[in-house]
């Protein structure tokens, strides 16, 4: 579960149903830095659209996105 963290300003984005705070500039990667276990999300889906890894730093993430977090899975 992602920590989520307040500011005074009113810009926000959901992550997994969880209100967290947004800044101008913030990419996936920013995004994905500030959680605890953020290394462990290979695909993220912001607003409908499927994000991969190799992209994460490139990706803005605009203020009032939705994103859910999808974690890597292995198994054999």
């Amino acid at each position: 579960m992602p920590v989520v963290k307040f500011w005074d300003g009113a810009e926000m984005i959901t992550v997994d149903n969880r209100p967290m705070s947004w800044h101008v500039g913030m990419c996936v990667a920013d995004l994905l830095a500030g959680l605890p276990d953020g290394h462990l999300y290979a695909v993220v889906k912001m607003d409908g659209r499927l994000i991969g890894r190799p992209r994460f730093a490139g990706t803005q993430v605009p203020d009032g996105a939705r994103i859910d977090l999808i974690p890597m899975i292995a198994g054999g």
